[in-house]
């Protein structure tokens, strides 16, 4: 498993992960495949944020995430940033 940190960046979370990239698009996140907005509003942005923004389920995201290897780390500072 690849642990991922939710209070981080999508900038950041990508750079570590590319492979993020793709999992992320296939739930919607479509911007994470630009690099001008992966490089820019992806340095401000959290997954969970992300969600908010797009009215997606948190721990719908989290299970996909866990589908694809991904384990997180943090989950009690994850809701204190959203």
């Amino acid at each position: 498993m690849k642990e991922i940190d939710l209070t981080r960046g999508i900038y950041e979370l990508t750079e570590a992960f590319p492979e993020l990239i793709g999992v992320l698009n296939e739930m919607g996140f479509t911007g994470v495949t630009y690099p001008l907005v992966r490089n820019t509003l992806g340095k401000i942005m959290t997954i969970p944020q992300g969600c908010q923004k797009q009215g997606k389920n948190l721990d719908d995201v989290v299970r996909k995430l866990a589908e694809n290897g991904f384990a997180m780390t943090s989950p009690q500072a994850i809701f204190s940033r959203i």
